[in-house]
């Protein structure tokens, strides 16, 4: 058996894109034979899972469970490169099982769940062919606790103080459809209402050029009043009530809403349009090679 050295382990990780662990585990079974370390990992599936690691995975699920007692909820959102995948049950097992375990560990944040679920996820990506990731997960407590799942791309949770489970929900909805910015107007950044207010200024330049400067200002703050509004969850109007305001919906009810989390699927992530035509064109050429 050959050793196995620093450099050994060092040019498998470079050659599969493979953990240091992984790659130690494969040459040990191969006794230090660098060339059926590979073939075995090949046969396993991992070189094939680590390469798609590599995909933009901006698609997938957000799934939230609530506990018994509507005291917490712990929400998690898992990419895919495809919806189709996050419409399948191998995916969709994956998810309850990531969710199950976040739950049961009352986990704050996602990087324990990554590394436990990690020979889980290298087996779903090499069975489906694409890339899968937990990205992101959420747990949060209180008197009160609700959910709402709008299909499998947006999860809302929301925590009150007082009220009940079915409120909560109802509010969880509405912020899954309305997705305020802030809780309340008083979370809102200087920053935020300046940029607003230049924002404004620089629309409305022609309407507001040799207006007196009271009636500017008039304007800025009619402006301002519109966005702290349209930006604020308490503000808002309930959407099954437009005629009431979420805060004074929780208020009637004796509740506080306390906080808010909201999950929609790939937000923030930067997708890379593909030219199929292109890449149908790159696959002709490399096969007449």
């Amino acid at each position: 058996m050959a050793e196995i050295t620093a450099a050994l382990v060092k040019e498998l990780r470079e050659r599969t894109g493979q953990g240091m662990m992984e790659c130690k585990k494969a040459l040990v079974a191969a006794e230090g034979d660098i060339e059926k370390a590979i073939d075995d990992m090949r046969a396993s599936g991992a070189i094939k899972a680590a390469k798609k690691a590599g995909n933009i995975a901006a698609e997938g699920a957000i799934a939230a469970k609530v506990a018994d007692d509507a005291k917490s909820a712990t929400i998690i959102e898992v990419n895919s490169q495809t919806d189709f995948l996050a419409l399948q049950d191998d995916f969709k097992n994956f998810v309850a099982a990531s969710l199950d375990k976040a739950v049961a560990q009352k986990l704050t944040d996602a990087a324990p769940l990554i590394a436990e679920q990690e020979p889980a996820r290298e087996a779903l990506v090499a069975k489906c062919g694409e890339n899968v990731n937990i990205r992101r997960l959420a747990r949060t407590e209180g008197d009160v606790v609700g959910a709402y799942l709008h299909g499998h791309r947006i999860g809302v949770l929301v925590t009150l103080k007082g009220g009940n489970p079915e409120l909560a929900r109802d509010i969880a909805m509405h912020v899954a459809a309305s997705n305020p910015q802030f809780l309340d107007p008083s979370q809102v950044s200087e920053e935020a209402v300046a940029k607003e207010k230049e924002i404004f200024l620089a629309l409305n330049a022609d309407k507001i050029a040799g207006k007196p400067e009271n009636i500017v200002e008039n304007m800025v703050k009619g402006r301002i009043s519109k966005f702290l509004a349209e930006a604020s969850l308490v503000e808002q109007a309930f959407v099954k009530d437009p005629e009431v305001k979420v805060g004074d919906l929780a208020k009637k009810a004796g509740a506080e809403i306390v906080s808010f989390v909201r999950f929609e699927v790939g937000e923030g992530i930067e997708k890379v349009e593909a030219d199929f035509a292109a890449e149908v064109a790159a696959q002709v050429a490399a096969s007449k090679q």
